[in-house]
């Protein structure tokens, strides 16, 4: 082991264990296995806003009790999706308040019928507070739209002969002072000039809000004892690699736990007894970014099986995790990965695209990253607001190393550095560790982005949450955003809104980033990857233009220009000379 990381795990070891035990209750992504099965409810929900002057008929009027389409008329909503765009009522676009969605689920018979079956309900992502019923009964509420939540629905589903279950969601996206990202709802009573109860939100960010909901709901199922947490920390002894492993188990406090460590050829590297535990790899493959090593994103299989003895026979749960072993440190000057320096060439990005707004949809992910690799890019910064969970498990598979951010953007009012909106933001970077914290490609966490950090109360603030998530995670540098990116408006000269003059200041950039990144700077994200949505105003014009491709995804004369750049410096920072040339020849195909 190196020295400085050898020193690094020593003082961090005894604290490691400490990284799940402040988060209470799991949150692993739903996988299939042979203890567990998952039902998705992606496709059409009915759905109804609630245009009424309070934006609170749907309550007064109970309309989880029964099935939505008996209270009025319903739309067809496609989930995953943001609502704005894909209806043709204009005050839709731009609404604000509750919204209401509706699905009937067919359950299949042993879901009801077993009660050692546990059935879970699973929000990917409701922007931005959410109520939720199952047939008529309140069984969660969270609040914030980037992180997904979930409930234990089996007491219902199994207290008769149910064949299917009706599940209603009401999402608000109304942000306030205290909310992450923070707004606030101006009221206008000059009824001379406005109608009566007429209000708009206020936002001080530049991107759209849209809302909805977001990323996959879904239904899936685990035994009445199960794995409800896996947390992984990996280290470096010379060339062993080191995995370790704490698993948590709910449901039963007799069990038996075996973990296996399986290649990517399946064969067991490594296996261990118990809930907690070092797996030692001797000859270990690491998980390398892309364009850094031959082998890029190596990853193995963490396979945990939970073992209840009941009087009538055993319960087994299964889990397999994703693993890549990798270590990351910070010098004075530079940042490291595997104890090799590595330099951040990449984008920073938005969950944006034509009509589905922010709503998750594989095809558009998986072009975005062909569109990465294309450009050579080996990181981007997920801006402004966690990302689905898809997208980290594509990176973890792709070696595309990720600074992930909360959605504290826009703090900017007095208020929002109130002990409310503290709390509130402790719980959402609990949440977002919980979620990510077992992602090789998450390098580092970002609490905020450009916030008033003038303001008096802002020091406090950010030394609490900072230290915060060092408590949940001190495995990786924790920071907050002020003015890392660097971007180029199209505009004036050559002439306004021209390719010329993004593609000429981008230049001017690169010529200073050359010289200071042989001193201090370890990275350059390109605002932004890709055109996106903004609200109207007179200074964005059909959203913001900063993009170096088209919301579209095509290509301005800046992406062939920062492609030239980031193959360059991939060049140059390669440790295999067969390397970039490899990923050069794989990437020759495509083409734009």
């Amino acid at each position: 082991m190196l020295p400085a990381l050898a020193a690094t795990w020593a003082t961090l070891g005894p604290l490691l264990w400490g990284c799940g035990l402040a988060l209470q209750g799991g949150m692993l992504y739903p996988r299939e296995s042979p203890s567990r099965e998952r039902k998705e409810l992606d496709g059409l929900w009915s759905f109804r806003a609630d245009f009424s002057e309070n934006r609170r008929q749907g309550f007064e009027q109970q309309w989880y009790r029964a099935p939505l389409r008996e209270s009025g008329p319903t739309l067809d909503m496609p989930v995953p999706s943001s609502f704005n765009d894909v209806g043709q009522d204009a005050r839709l676009r731009g609404f604000v308040g509750w919204v209401w969605y509706e699905r009937q689920a067919a359950l299949p018979q042993r879901w009801t019928q077993d009660p050692g079956t546990r059935v879970v309900l699973r929000v990917g992502s409701a922007h931005y507070h959410a109520l939720v019923w199952v047939n008529g009964v309140h069984v969660a509420e969270h609040e914030g739209g980037h992180l997904p939540f979930e409930v234990d629905i089996s007491k219902l589903v199994q207290s008769g002969p149910l064949s299917s279950c009706r599940i209603t969601i009401a999402v608000n996206n109304t942000l306030t002072p205290n909310t992450l990202p923070p707004g606030i709802i101006l009221h206008q009573s000059d009824t001379s000039k406005y109608p009566k109860g007429y209000f708009v939100q206020n936002t001080y960010f530049d991107f759209f809000n849209y809302a909805g909901l977001h990323r996959p709901v879904l239904l899936y199922t685990t035994p009445s004892a199960y794995i409800d947490d896996i947390t992984v920390i990996t280290a470096l002894d010379q060339d062993i690699g080191l995995v370790n492993y704490q698993v948590f188990v709910q449901g039963s406090e007799h069990f038996e736990l075996e973990v296996f460590l399986l290649d990517e050829d399946s064969k067991v590297v490594a296996k261990g007894t118990g809930g907690r535990g070092q797996l030692r790899v001797p000859g270990a493959h690491l998980w390398w970014p892309y364009l850094m090593h031959e082998r890029p994103a190596y990853l193995y299989s963490l396979e945990v099986k939970l073992t209840v003895p009941m009087a009538a026979g055993s319960i087994s749960d299964f889990y397999t995790l994703p693993v890549g072993i990798r270590t990351v440190a910070v010098t004075e000057s530079q940042f490291l990965i595997n104890g090799k320096p590595f330099y951040f060439h990449g984008v920073n990005k938005h969950e944006d695209a034509d009509i589905r707004g922010k709503g998750f949809d594989w095809p558009l992910l998986v072009k975005d990253f062909n569109l990465l690799r294309w450009l050579g890019a080996n990181s981007f910064r997920t801006s402004h607001y966690p990302y689905a969970e898809e997208v980290l498990q594509l990176c973890d598979r792709y070696g595309i190393v990720v600074i992930n951010e909360s959605p504290g953007v826009g703090i900017v009012l007095p208020q929002s550095f109130s002990n409310v909106s503290l709390q509130h933001h402790l719980q959402v970077m609990e949440e977002m560790v919980r979620r990510d914290k077992n992602h090789p490609a998450v390098v580092m966490w970002s609490v905020a982005n450009e916030p008033m950090s003038s303001l008096q109360p802002a020091g406090y603030y950010f030394k609490t949450l900072i230290a915060h998530t060092k408590d949940l995670d001190p495995t990786r540098p924790v920071t907050f955003v002020t003015n890392s990116n660097y971007e180029a408006d199209l505009g004036d000269p050559p002439l306004m809104f021209t390719e010329e003059y993004q593609k000429d200041v981008l230049e001017q950039y690169h010529l200073i980033l050359d010289q200071k990144r042989k001193e201090y700077v370890v990275g350059e994200l390109i605002w932004n990857f890709a055109d996106f949505m903004t609200d109207q105003t007179i200074y964005r014009v059909l959203g913001n233009k900063k993009g170096i491709f088209t919301r579209q995804r095509q290509p301005k004369s800046a992406a062939f220009l920062l492609r030239d750049r980031y193959w360059k410096l991939a060049n140059e920072s390669a440790y295999h000379q067969s390397v970039v040339k490899s990923q050069c020849l794989e990437n020759s195909l495509f083409t734009l």
